[in-house]
């Protein structure tokens, strides 16, 4: 660490403010032990767990004595745990969804001091191609620590008593990918004048499915709120055809199992999203208000239909930002060649995929893409969240049935996944996308 940035962090370690935690000593309490004093109106917030703590001039090491809960789902502890205030959230957006699951450890990790905190934060895989430098996250790191609570008391963790994954999901991804998108909405507003009425920014997403995107997307925006800005979250499966819709479809391709069901190009209703992507962008002043289109995937016992327009949830005026997320954001179509290789039921879809650019991806101003090595990674992922689901007593998909579920999608990964990933979506600006490779088990990694 340079001397510039340790100045910064540890003006940030003595700043005055009201602790979180009450040192046992007054003599500790004018050193270090001023770590996580996370800003006067965080402290009343903070979870009344058993803590105990010691320090030393060089570090304050701080460990709860809470004892760790296992997932019953077999596949490790879930990062993030059981949450009322995540459901809350998820089903204000008009989602129901079940808990989310990762692979990840369950062995606890000691927080440590802010200057420890800083460290780990620096030391993030993305923090190079974000242009963070030791010096700006020294100068920045109340915002990390506040942003990091809010995260925490998000997912119902205790900031104090992260494991090394929860850590390293929350500083090396989620908070980096958050400041990098207040800094698109920064850019985004300054070309406009004062006064103007300043549409919202659309951020899309693209991402395999089961790699996190949507806990991501809501991760981000919880973040906004906390942050007095407005925002609202589609998803491209707000538009697929309607039940009815969806049967035509199948009936004017007999024997393409890529559009018997809902998924693939073909089987989204393109005007609605245009509708609704336009309104959206019209949002720009108080007490405008929508509602958001939002899909069942539970109806006709899974074959799914759009829920009733009673139950879409309604955002107001004036938003900051739109978050839009989905599998094959960012696709377009490739040589008819290319995917009649890959597959021969893939060219009807390749046909339909010309129409999504001006429905879907004309209107976002900046992309996050999600990058995998390897597809197989989304069997992998899906598989284990019907296992979680199956083994806590919910319907879940068989083996086989995931297998099947899962090779509607893949041809389009193999076609498309290679020219996202090189060209970026059509239309993009490289400064304003960003590419986020992921492991297989959805932390982000420095890319190769």
């Amino acid at each position: 660490m340079s001397s510039s940035s340790m100045a910064v962090v540890m003006d940030a370690l003595h700043r005055p403010s009201k602790p979180v935690l009450t040192p046992s000593s007054s003599s500790t309490s004018a050193s270090l032990d001023r770590s996580f004093n996370y800003n006067n109106h965080l402290s009343s917030r903070f979870l009344p767990l058993p803590i105990t703590t010691t320090s030393s001039f060089t570090s304050h090491r701080i460990t709860s004595q809470l004892p760790v809960q296992s997932s019953k789902s077999g596949h490790g502890c879930s990062w993030m745990q059981d949450n009322s205030t995540y459901k809350d959230i998820v089903v204000n957006n008009g989602r129901r969804q079940g808990p989310f699951r990762s692979v990840f450890p369950s062995t606890p990790a000691e927080v440590s001091s802010v200057k420890d905190l800083f460290e780990f934060i620096c030391s993030g895989p993305l923090m190079d191609k974000l242009g963070f430098t030791q010096e700006t996250v020294a100068n920045s790191i109340d915002k990390w620590l506040e942003k990091g609570f809010h995260v925490c008391q998000l997912f119902n963790l205790n900031e104090l008593y992260l494991t090394t994954p929860q850590k390293a999901r929350i500083y090396h991804y989620y908070i980096p990918v958050y400041l990098w998108c207040e800094q698109q909405i920064s850019d985004h507003r300054s070309t406009f004048k004062e006064g103007d009425d300043i549409p919202p920014l659309v951020i899309g997403f693209s991402a395999p499915q089961g790699c996190g995107k949507t806990t991501l997307v809501f991760a981000l925006d919880y973040l906004f709120r906390t942050s007095g800005r407005k925002s609202a979250t589609i998803s491209i499966d707000d538009f697929y055809l309607t039940a009815d819709d969806q049967a035509k479809l199948r009936e004017n391709n007999p024997g393409n199992s890529l559009l018997e069901f809902r998924g693939n190009a073909g089987s989204h209703d393109l005007s609605l999203s245009v509708e609704t992507l336009t309104a959206l962008g019209k949002l720009s002043k108080e007490g405008l208000k929508m509602k958001l289109p939002r899909y069942d995937k539970s109806a006709y016992k899974g074959r799914g239909d759009r829920a009733d327009p009673s139950t879409w949830p309604e955002v107001e005026g004036p938003l900051t930002v739109v978050l839009f997320e989905g599998w094959m954001l960012g696709f377009k179509p490739v040589p008819g060649k290319v995917v009649k290789a890959i597959d021969p039921q893939l060219e009807i879809v390749n046909k339909n995929l010309e129409a999504y650019y001006d429905a879907w991806d004309k209107f976002i101003k900046s992309w996050i893409v999600i990058k995998i090595k390897d597809p197989s990674c989304v069997y992998q992922w899906r598989l284990q969240a019907e296992i979680a689901m199956r083994e806590a007593g919910n319907p879940g998909m068989s083996d086989e049935e995931v297998m099947d579920f899962v090779s509607r999608y893949l041809p389009a990964y193999k076609a498309y996944l290679p020219t996202l990933y090189t060209e970026g979506p059509k239309g993009s600006d490289s400064k304003r996308t960003l590419v986020v490779e992921i492991d297989e088990e959805r932390n982000p990694i420095l890319a190769g």
